[in-house]
Parts: C-alpha cells; sequence; structure tokens
C-alpha cells in the first residue's frame, strides 16, 4: 500500500543502547560525584572538628545506603525501575541544594549523595546486564573509567579550588552535572528492563535474593574482591584531604592528590589490555599486592607529609588497575534471571565498604594518628591478595586462547 505524501513518516526504531552509551552515563555521573568527591571530608571536618567524628558520620551514612541499595529491586517492581533511576538522579539535585546551604547542612548533602549513588549504581547495573553481552563487559569497564576519566580529574581539584570563592560552587557544578544526566537518560528510552517484567515480586524481596546469593561462592568471592577495592579508594579519598591539613600541607592538597589519582583512569584501555594478555587472577594479584605495600609504606612515612601523599599517589595508580578487573568476577558469574536482584547485591559492594572503612578507621584513630588509617587499608588489601590466589587461572580468557594441561596418563 503506498504511503501518502501527507501522511506523518514511521517513526524509526530507537537504536538499542550499548557500551558506549552506558560509559556515557558513567562519564556524567563521574562529573557529579567527582565535584564534590574532595570537598566533602575538608567541609564534614570543618563542620565538626573531629576526624573521629567524621567517621562515626560515615559509618552511619553507609548503614543507610546498604539499606537503600538492597531495597531498590524491590522498589523496581513496584514503581518500574526507570523512574526508581529517575528518583535516584534528583537525589543528587537534593544534595547539591542542601550542600549550598554549608555549615552542618553538609552531611545531610552527604547522605542524599550517598543514597543516590547507591540507588543509580542499582539500576545502572541492572541496565548494563540487560543490555550488554558478558563478553563486553571487559571493555565497558575500561570505556566506562576512560569517560569518567575528566570528570574524575577535574571535578576533585576544581571543586577545592572553588570553594573558597563560595561553599556552595563545587554542589552547584554537581547539581547541574545530575540534571544533564537525568536528561540523557530520559533520552535514552531505557524502559524498564527485560528480565524484570518476567519476575514476581516475591523473587525481589531482599532477603530472598540474599539467599540464593549466599549459595553462590563464586558470587560471594566476586563480591568480596569489589569491597576491598572500595575500601582502598575509599582510605584514599577520605583520609589523605584530612591528613595534609593535619599536617600543615593545606586544603588544596586533598583534591589535588584525588585528581592526580583519578588520571589514573585514562590508562585504563592500555591496563585492558594487559589483562587480557595476561590472566585475570594475576591482574587482580599484582594489583592488590601492590596496593597494599604502597599504603603500609605510607604510614611508615608519615614523619615526611610529602613522602606519604606520594606513597598513596603510587598506591591509588594500582587501585586503578583493580578497577579494570575486579569486578569481572561477579558479573561473570550471574545468571540472567538473577540481573536486577544481582546487581543490587554487587553495587552493596559501596555502602559496605562505607561501613567497614569509616568503622575500622574510628577504632584505629582509638589507638593512633590518621596515617595509621592507611596502614589498615594496606592490610585489607594484601588479604584480598590470598584470597584472589583462589581464582581459577582460566577466569577471564577466551576459550580458544585457554592452555589445556594433558591428563597425565595411567601407569601400566
Amino acid at each position: 500500500m503506498p504511503i501518502s505524501p501527507f501522511s506523518a513518516p514511521p517513526i524509526a526504531p530507537a537504536r538499542k543502547p550499548g557500551v558506549r552509551e552506558f560509559a556515557t552515563i558513567a562519564g556524567l555521573e563521574a562529573l557529579v560525584r567527582g565535584s564534590t568527591l574532595a570537598v566533602y571530608p575538608l567541609l564534614l571536618y570543618r563542620a565538626w572538628g573531629d576526624v573521629a567524628v567524621v567517621s562515626e558520620l560515615y559509618f552511619v551514612i553507609g548503614i543507610l545506603s546498604l539499606l537503600t541499595a538492597l531495597t531498590v529491586p524491590l522498589l523496581a517492581q513496584r514503581l518500574q525501575r526507570r523512574r526508581v533511576y529517575a528518583m535516584g538522579l534528583m537525589l543528587y539535585v537534593l544534595s547539591a541544594v542542601f550542600g549550598m546551604l554549608g555549615g552542618k547542612w553538609a552531611t545531610a548533602a552527604l547522605l542524599c549523595n550517598t543514597l543516590a549513588a547507591a540507588t543509580s549504581f542499582v539500576c545502572f547495573n541492572a541496565y548494563v546486564l540487560d543490555h550488554v553481552a558478558k563478553t563486553e563487559f571487559a571493555r565497558l569497564e575500561s570505556l566506562r573509567m576512560f569517560y569518567g576519566g575528566l570528570g574524575w580529574v577535574l571535578g576533585p581539584v576544581l571543586g577545592v579550588q572553588l570553594l573558597p570563592l563560595w561553599h556552595g560552587a563545587p554542589f552547584l557544578m554537581a547539581g547541574l552535572g545530575a540534571s544533564a544526566m537525568l536528561f540523557y537518560i530520559w533520552k535514552m528510552r531505557l524502559g524498564n528492563g527485560r528480565v524484570m517484567t518476567r519476575q514476581s515480586r516475591a523473587a525481589s524481596h531482599p532477603w530472598t535474593y540474599l539467599r540464593r546469593f549466599f549459595l553462590q561462592p563464586r558470587l560471594v568471592g566476586g563480591w568480596l574482591f569489589a569491597v576491598m577495592r572500595s575500601c582502598g579508594w575509599w582510605f584514599y579519598f577520605v583520609y589523605v584531604g584530612i591528613f595534609a591539613v593535619e599536617h600543615g600541607l593545606g586544603d588544596q592538597v586533598g583534591g589535588i592528590a584525588t585528581s592526580l589519582a583519578n588520571m589514573g583512569l585514562f590508562a585504563a584501555p592500555l591496563l585492558f589490555r594487559w589483562v587480557q594478555r595476561k590472566s585475570l587472577r594475576r591482574a587482580m594479584r599484582t594489583g592488590f599486592l601492590l596496593g597494599g605495600m604502597c599504603f603500609i609504606l605510607a604510614t611508615l612515612l608519615s614523619p615526611l607529609p610529602w613522602a606519604t601523599v606520594g606513597m598513596l599517589l603510587l598506591g591509588s595508580y594500582c587501585l586503578v588497575l583493580l578497577d579494570v578487573c575486579a569486578g569481572l568476577p561477579f558479573l561473570m558469574s550471574v545468571k540472567p534471571s538473577e540481573r536486577t536482584e544481582m546487581s543490587a547485591v554487587y553495587s552493596s559492594f559501596r555502602d559496605v565498604s562505607g561501613i567497614l572503612s569509616p568503622g575500622l578507621a574510628w577504632l584505629v584513630l582509638q589507638f593512633t594518628t590518621v596515617s595509621g588509617v592507611f596502614a589498615a587499608g594496606g592490610c585489607a588489601l594484601l588479604l584480598a591478595w590470598l584470597v584472589a590466589g583462589q581464582l581459577h587461572p582460566h577466569l577471564g580468557v577466551p576459550g580458544a586462547l585457554r592452555v589445556r594441561q594433558p591428563r597425565p596418563r595411567p601407569e601400566s
């Protein structure tokens, strides 16, 4: 049947989102979070005047964030995933509003920012598992960090530089970035996910999928690696700035050190190629071992503050290597029927590290100074190095490239 010249043209189907689209989302979120990343520790330290109190606040906020992440799948079933994602992004905007109020309102800003990160991370990973093939996970991880490099590098140093001009300037930048992220996701029309629409509501109850998670050792192990890596970043981002202030290095050092550490993200594609040439187990063990050693040496060099900051910076580049590969053991083990629920479990690594790290830091601060916190982080990384030795040597290696060991012949 011919089409009338006066009829509306057919609507082209929306392009299926892929690796680049999700990497772009991650890049926008890096700008949102990076612009206030080094600002929060400074503002909280100024508002409360005690590093132990700051640790306690992070501890409580971490618990609330964990509870939020675990309930996101249930909310996604009742309210639809795209709406929950939008609500999470609106929390970023609310966080910016609280931050612009100044003073102890920074605590409320940090709470909203953390809850927003927990909510959006669950939804983001669920959409990734829906639209990206497993063979593309490693490429997405490296491209995601590369796209996010600009936000993570410029955001912290720019936020700290703007802080003396107006305390609300970094939060204004974060609010504008969150608005842009919300518009981009709306334009992509992600929908509510293919798997979620076929699942019953009872399946998304937190206790149900947590039980299934603990019955799968590969998922538990992959999640632990993500927790330990996140703990390393947590100790670096929160306490480098406070350490610099306490040792007379100035307020700017924390933001500069954070930006320099995030510059390693631009090396993510090169690190990805190195991981491909080596085994995943070897790459992870290398990152955990060298990172742990750097953090412990930083504590030993604490009488020389600049040397401590430099050693921590070297350790952060080891954490970048772990960013490329430490999440892969979990993502490669997820069943298609459990994508949404296990995305919530996986995203909880950030919240659990946000509980363990300040809790451990608070305990260490009862006996020593801030420099002792870095040694605690180093010990956590070395523990992960030991656990990573249990990974299968061929994990992540394409089947065609795996070297099969010949079976021993029976003795005659």
